[in-house]
């Protein structure tokens, strides 16, 4: 400690008699004016704090792969011991051949650049010490004028940068300021640090550094626009050579090391480093992750901090994407809806994990980038809502009846509730949420729709059939359905509250005429998957803040949004629509729910879906404006398309998709439909009704595993005999493949039902299976001729 203090003591003498030279030259009494300074240099103030330098983010997916990384300085900080000794030693040969015996001052370096200083001219900082001190401050100024104090041309500012570097040399190693100066020093091009500096000249880390890289490097320090050896390479070199000549006199290197790889070239291998999300293959996830932080007031008090937090921290932001789920998006979207297609039309999706809220995937078929006037070019993010980069949103057309189905389960109606659905009606005495009566409303079925002389849930479902869900929505409450939607997570993706004049005049709430992102839609059918449980999209999961020293942890935001029962009474129904119904052909090979969506002309085209552990939504549309340029009279893809509903385009994306994404997760079931919702409540008896879609007879068990089968007749009430000998089936193997009697079939209590599993060889059907049994586990593909011709839609 005495001789910190005396080597401080001894050092501010010597600051005074600078001091005195240089601000009193021909002053006779220059003892006087040395001891002067040296007290007022004392006094000067010393707490200097050693701020991290600004670094490099990453963004990262679930499995730590890169997405992207975010900085204003492309700066990665490493230790010590991951440099190179030879960069170590090429840049104290240049820089601070005494930077071992002095503490923090080199005397004839310090007098010789503030005399510089003092007649204006510039010199470098001196001690290695004190350069590093003058790019803290530089990197630590946080306004204009004090990036003007630390950069200033006078001797105010070398004396205090001496006194900060005296302090720091009583404070902290020499190894840890020679690391710190090497993380901090520009190197040019943009490299800041010696680690972004090797890998951007050379492709190396900077523990790999040869002596001719080391010696190139160290020697851009002191100008790194002049030694760019890019720029300059012929410049470069001489300053390479002059750094191993210094390196020989300081006995780091013999003259016959120096002098072979003096006949070498620089020979750079350069690679630019990428930043932000353009260069990302998954850029419009990453830039709604950016907006997650920047917009987020627990990552800053302002906007301007958090943007300066996520540039600058070097922070590891830990999402929740899974590469597999967003290739497969991606690729499919690509395939239906090319980036670049001349119909300037876009494919949109999301997927997210029922339960947790978190996003798997977000894609679009669009390449991401500020010139709209390129075709296939955007930076909007068509997947989300307008305050985190995307649109105002796009009508959802009939995937809104699933919150009509929610509603009426939810006040007790049963899956037989009926109305006289025929191709057209009008639907009058509808209220909104103020209790004023709406207009009347003449609604018709879609040309493709299947709807009958009468519809229960169940048929109704399958058939999308607008006449049905319009009378439901009637008889449920406006109001209520409204309310349902929001217990579900959905809202405008402008912002704007459904209470709202035109929401609140809106008849046909159940058709989807509301603007919505499919994160949106995507999320509340999540909800339905996950029982009822609703979560909030999750992007992040943690970010690791290594300047700070602390790690971030962002936990699932969820609730009880709605009744159990009332959640599996809708995946029920929606399990329907692919027998028979709208999404028929659209299986997965596994159990799953969806909802097809096509708007009044065909302005938009939806289809969302959900397996118990991954709901997808998909949309396809024109951004300029669906209605003014509607999914008709269309060429997208090499195919022709008269006009485009929701199981033409967006259904393919949505199963290709599913398809991929599912494979490593496990083939759940749904849970079984709730016998409470078998009767009638408000309506006869749907005639009509497919037996198979009657939840008061046999339930139906194909394509689930043996136990869940067993476990699912079982509660029902049945006894079941499980028969020794498979039978050829395109189920998978080992799950169930036929019942007998089908599904449906109206038992009494405790009778048998056999149970027949599949080889997963074939598809023939068992003897005695019931003709006009919907109950094929996965419905085989359909083929797409080259004039394609619509699907069954709303």
């Amino acid at each position: 400690m005495l001789q910190r203090i005396g080597r401080l003591v001894g050092v501010s003498m010597v600051a005074g008699i600078l001091v005195a030279a240089l601000t009193a030259p021909f002053v006779i009494g220059l003892g006087i004016t040395a001891r002067n300074g040296a007290n007022s240099f004392l006094s000067m103030p010393s707490n200097f704090e050693n701020i991290a330098p600004p670094e490099r983010s990453v963004i990262l997916d679930r499995e730590g792969g890169t997405i992207a990384e975010i900085y204003d300085r492309n700066r990665e900080l490493v230790e010590l011991d991951d440099m190179a000794p030879v960069m170590q030693d090429a840049m104290i040969a240049i820089e601070d051949s005494r930077f071992y015996e002095h503490g923090g001052l080199d005397i004839s370096g310090t007098f010789r650049a503030a005399l510089r200083t003092a007649s204006g001219s510039t010199q470098g900082g001196s001690s290695l010490t004190q350069q590093y001190v003058k790019n803290s401050l530089i990197e630590s100024a946080s306004s204009k004028e004090e990036q003007e104090e630390a950069r200033e041309t006078t001797l105010a500012r070398k004396l205090r940068e001496l006194r900060y570097a005296i302090t720091l040399e009583q404070k902290q190693s020499k190894k840890d300021i020679l690391q710190g100066y090497l993380n901090i020093a520009y190197f040019g091009d943009g490299a800041y640090g010696v680690e972004s500096a090797a890998q951007h000249f050379y492709g190396v880390k900077a523990k790999d550094l040869n002596l001719s890289q080391a010696a190139t490097l160290a020697g851009q320090v002191r100008y790194p626009y002049l030694y760019n050896p890019v720029q300059n390479p012929e410049k470069a070199q001489n300053r390479r050579d002059v750094v191993l000549d210094r390196m020989v006199q300081n006995k780091m290197v013999t003259k016959g090391e120096a002098a072979e790889v003096k006949k070498k070239d620089l020979d750079l291998d350069v690679k630019s480093q990428s930043n932000g999300c353009v260069p990302s293959d998954q850029p419009f996830f990453c830039d709604y992750v950016v907006q997650e932080i920047e917009k987020d007031k627990r990552f800053g008090e302002d906007a301007t901090k958090r943007a300066r937090w996520l540039r600058t921290a070097g922070l590891r932001i830990h999402t929740t994407l899974d590469p597999t789920a967003q290739k497969a998006g991606q690729k499919a979207v690509d395939k239906w809806v090319p980036r670049k297609n001349k119909s300037k039309k876009v494919a949109a999706e999301v997927l997210i994990e029922p339960g947790s809220g978190e996003i798997r995937g977000m894609v679009q078929s669009r390449n991401y980038g500020p010139d709209e006037s390129k075709l296939g070019e955007t930076s909007v993010n068509f997947a989300t809502d307008y305050n985190r980069g995307g649109s105002t949103g796009f009508q959802a057309g009939s995937t809104f009846k699933a919150f009509t189905l929610a509603t009426a389960l939810d006040q007790g109606k049963g899956y037989g509730t009926s109305f006289s659905s025929g191709s057209s009606t009008t639907v009058t005495g509808q209220r909104n949420c103020e209790g004023g009566t709406l207009a009347p409303w003449p609604v018709k079925n879609s040309s493709e729709s299947k709807g009958t002389s009468s519809n229960s849930m169940v048929s109704g479902t399958k058939g999308s059939v607008n006449t049905y869900f319009a009378q439901l929505q009637k008889s449920v409450g406006l109001c209520n359905v409204i309310k349902m939607s929001e217990k579900l997570g959905v809202h405008r993706a402008d912002g704007e509250s459904f209470d709202n004049k035109r929401t609140q005049g809106n008849n046909s709430f159940t058709l989807g005429s509301e603007e919505v992102s499919p994160m949106t839609v995507a999320n509340a059918y999540a909800t339905f998957a996950a029982r009822g449980k609703f979560c909030e999209p999750q992007a992040i999961t943690k970010i690791e803040d290594r300047q700070a020293g602390k790690t971030i942890k962002i936990d699932n935001k969820c609730e009880k949004a709605i009744d159990k029962d009332v959640a599996d009474g809708v995946s029920y129904l929606l399990q329907q629509t692919f027998k028979g119904g709208t999404t028929a052909g659209l299986g997965i090979g596994r159990p799953a729910a969806a909802k097809t969506g096509t708007t009044d002309g065909s302005a938009s085209a939806w289809f969302a879906g959900f397996t118990p552990n991954l709901a997808g939504a998909v949309f396809v549309g024109d951004p300029r404006g669906p209605q003014n340029h509607p999914l008709r009279g269309v060429n997208i893809g090499g195919r022709y398309y008269g006009q485009v509903y929701g199981a033409d385009i967006p259904g393919p994306i949505w199963k290709e998709t599913m398809q991929k994404a599912t494979e490593k997760l496990p083939a759940k079931g749904f849970p079984s439909s709730p016998g409470k919702f078998g009767g009638g409540g408000g309506g006869s008896r749907d005639r009509g009704a497919d037996p198979a879609s009657n939840p008061g007879g046999v339930p139906d068990v194909v394509g689930l595993s043996e136990d869940s089968a067993v476990g699912r007749l079982e509660d029902a009430g049945y006894r079941v005999n499980v028969s020794g000998h498979s039978i050829r089936s395109g189920a998978e193997k080992g799950s169930v493949a036929a019942v007998n009697p089908g599904p449906g079939t109206q038992l009494p209590e405790g009778a048998a039902v056999n149970v027949f599993l599949s080889n997963g060889k074939g598809s023939d059907a068992p003897a005695g299976r019931p003709a006009g049994d919907h109950s094929t586990p996965v419905d085989p593909p359909a083929p797409m001729p080259a004039l394609h011709q619509p699907r069954r839609d709303d």
